[in-house]
Formats: structure tokens, C-alpha cells, sequence
């Protein structure tokens, strides 16, 4: 990824973090019928993640997890997503929380990808994930497929 490209990630994760006093995102564990997990490869952060963003003002981190999952890989939750934990994630600020939800029945539609802000997106064995999935998203997934409880940090 370009240095100016992760410059101005860092500028809006400060920005962020100067102008509102706790920031809350959200992820979504997509699992599948036969045990394969969804990810998207952003554009602007090298790896892949779990699909998720920033929730709004006046919006539930629920509404902001579906609505973030239908955004970057045009999937739709058909039953109510389970809410894995909610997370602390130092690595942006001493005030960032990550809610982390599972969905595991829904509908695919179409994703238009590439776009601006996702390269790539797919469904993977949890035992053959791309050699670039982020730590924390091989955590997320290794406590949500083997029954454990969410820790207290990202």
C-alpha cells in the first residue's frame, strides 16, 4: 500500500479520535453452510479482514453490522445475528471498540467488486485462509468456530 494511502488512514483514525470521545465499529463472522468464512482485502489497509465499518450516529451497531456487510460484499443476514463480544481495541486509541457479531444465515447477492474501497472478496476454509489474514481476524475466527468466549481486547 502506498505511504499516502496509510497516512491518510492514520489522519482519519486521529481525526476520529479527536473529535468524538469513544468510537465504536463493528465485523461480522459470515460463516456458511459448509464452514467457510467471509472476507473482504480492502483497498486502503493491506490483508484480509472480517467485513465491518464505523456504526453512525443514530444507528445500532446491529443496523451498522448489516449494513456494512451488505455495503462490501453484498450479503443480507436472514436471521438475527448473534453478538460474538464487544471488544477494546488499543490499536487505534485508548477508547476504540470493535462489536463483533455472527451471522451464519443469509443471502448472497452480487458484489461489485472491485470498488474504491473493497479489492477482493471471498469465502475460505478456515484451515486454508489466505496467508495475509490479519491476526486478529485468525483470532476472531479461531474463538468463534471453536466456542470461545470473546476476549476483553481486540
Amino acid at each position: 500500500m502506498p505511504v499516502s494511502r496509510r497516512l491518510l488512514v492514520r489522519v482519519l483514525h486521529l481525526w476520529g479520535r479527536w473529535t468524538r470521545g469513544v468510537t465504536l465499529g463493528v465485523r461480522a463472522v459470515v460463516i456458511d453452510a459448509d464452514g467457510t468464512v467471509l472476507l473482504v482485502r480492502h483497498t486502503y489497509v493491506p490483508g484480509w479482514h472480517l467485513p465491518g465499518g464505523a456504526v453512525d450516529p443514530h444507528e445500532t451497531a446491529e443496523a451498522a453490522m448489516i449494513r456494512e456487510l451488505f455495503e462490501e460484499t453484498a450479503v443480507t443476514p436472514t436471521a438475527p445475528p448473534r453478538l460474538h463480544g464487544l471488544l477494546l481495541n488499543l490499536n487505534l486509541g485508548a477508547r476504540d471498540h470493535v462489536a463483533v457479531y455472527v451471522v451464519t444465515h443469509f443471502e448472497r447477492g452480487t458484489a461489485r467488486v472491485p470498488n474504491r474501497e473493497i479489492a477482493e472478496i471471498g469465502f475460505f476454509a478456515a484451515d486454508a485462509l489466505p496467508p495475509d489474514t490479519t491476526p486478529a481476524t485468525r483470532r476472531r475466527l479461531a474463538e468463534v468456530l471453536e466456542g470461545r468466549r470473546a476476549p476483553a481486547h481486540w
